[in-house]
């Protein structure tokens, strides 16, 4: 009966809001304004791709501008590493250095990634049509899409990448 009464306690405190009420006060509700602007996931299917349209032509030039200090020229790495292109067939071995054109199974996830994380030293700073640009250079320069392609929230995700089905998917039937 002892260890009944300290439930029955922790029951009223919790029941009555008592406990709820005594909150250090700190932050505020969120906005769904604010919840939309950090809602960008991009599916693989393309869902949540936005509107806006870019080539390689142009992706080259903003490349150059703020992705090569990271990436090297043409995406071939640079003292930090961050190969982008190239790279030998993933059945050379696990030592094989992973980039967009033997490792990502999905043209949207690289649009995703560039628009969530890129440049690295200002995030999200990238506008709809220099992350389309963006990525139809990295999938020329790897050799996926010629480059002249457009690439927009219709025909990036019709893109075939290399690597596409060299994954297990763990759970197919939630897909």
């Amino acid at each position: 009966m002892s260890t009944l009464k300290p439930l029955a306690v922790w029951a009223l405190l919790v029941g009555s809001g008592a406990a709820l009420a005594q909150t250090p006060g700190l932050g505020a509700r969120i906005s769904e304004a604010d919840i939309t602007a950090w809602d960008i996931s991009i599916l693989p299917d393309g869902t949540g791709l936005p509107a806006g349209s870019g080539t390689a032509a142009q992706g080259a030039p903003i490349f150059v501008a703020k992705c090569a200090m990271c990436h090297g020229e043409a995406g071939k790495g640079s003292p930090a590493g961050n190969i982008l292109a190239g790279g030998a067939p993933l059945t050379s071995g696990i030592e094989t250095t992973k980039t967009i054109g033997n490792f990502w199974g999905y043209s949207t996830t690289v649009f995703d990634f560039i628009r969530r994380a890129m440049p690295f030293q200002q995030p999200r700073t990238l506008n709809d049509n220099e992350v389309y640009a963006l990525t139809a250079y990295l999938l020329a320069l790897n050799k996926i899409i010629p480059e002249n392609e457009v690439m927009n929230a219709k025909t990036l995700p019709q893109v075939k990448m290399p690597n596409r089905d060299g994954f297990i998917i763990r759970f197919p039937e939630r897909i």
